[in-house]
């Protein structure tokens, strides 16, 4: 239960940062028999609630209209440690330094056209920055030919691995360790434990406390 504790990120803030970041989310609903259907989706986190757009029609729609109840899941997988890290003769050493959201709440397919045009703006305005598009307005027909799920949450939980259940002189090691093996993902990884790359080799610049 105190691994569990500090794993657990405390800050909303951050957990907004982290959704705001990426790109892709996974909504879980219930279909006609029961079972969990889980479908990727771009997302925008805005105002307290998650927004997703959709075809008009498909099974997702469906399953909310019947179970309001959904699942919402975001995760980032930053660096695959190897075993040897550890021990090198015990492969049940290997692990991952990772992000994860899990969201518990309701689901409703959006008919207000106001708050349909604030959900897709928002969701332009996350994936394409740099602009070059209209602005959708309530009384544009588009509104008619997308659907938009608003997920409402009940509960936001977020977890991180980033070293932080660690004592200092262990972080350093591991992100020494991080560092050589170069991996595609390493750079980021150090950023986000709260290391910079010197001459040397990597550096504490940051407590990965969140």
């Amino acid at each position: 239960m105190q691994l569990l504790g500090r794993l657990e990120i405390k800050s909303k803030e951050k957990i907004i940062e982290f959704l705001n970041k990426e790109q892709t989310g996974r909504i879980c609903s219930i279909d006609k028999d029961g079972f969990p259907q889980i479908i990727p989706m771009n997302f925008v986190y805005v105002n307290d609630a998650i927004y997703m757009h959709s075809h008009i029609k498909g099974e997702k729609l469906e399953n909310i209209k019947r179970n309001s109840k959904v699942g919402f899941e975001v995760d980032k997988s930053l660096e695959f440690l190897p075993s040897y890290f550890t021990d090198p003769k015990d492969a049940s050493q290997a692990d991952t330094l990772y992000i994860s959201v899990v969201i518990k709440g309701k689901g409703i397919i959006l008919e207000d056209r106001k708050e349909k045009t604030l959900a897709l703006n928002a969701l332009m305005k996350k994936y394409q920055p740099e602009g070059k598009y209209e602005s959708i307005t309530p009384e544009m027909e588009v509104l008619d030919e997308v659907a938009v799920i608003k997920v409402s949450p009940d509960s936001l939980k977020g977890k991180y691995k980033i070293g932080q259940h660690l004592r200092k002189d262990e972080r350093e090691e591991l992100a020494q360790q991080i560092f050589e093996r170069n991996s595609s993902t390493a750079k980021e990884t150090l950023r986000i434990m709260g290391f910079e790359i010197t001459d040397k080799g990597p550096k504490m610049v940051d407590e990965p406390v969140w």
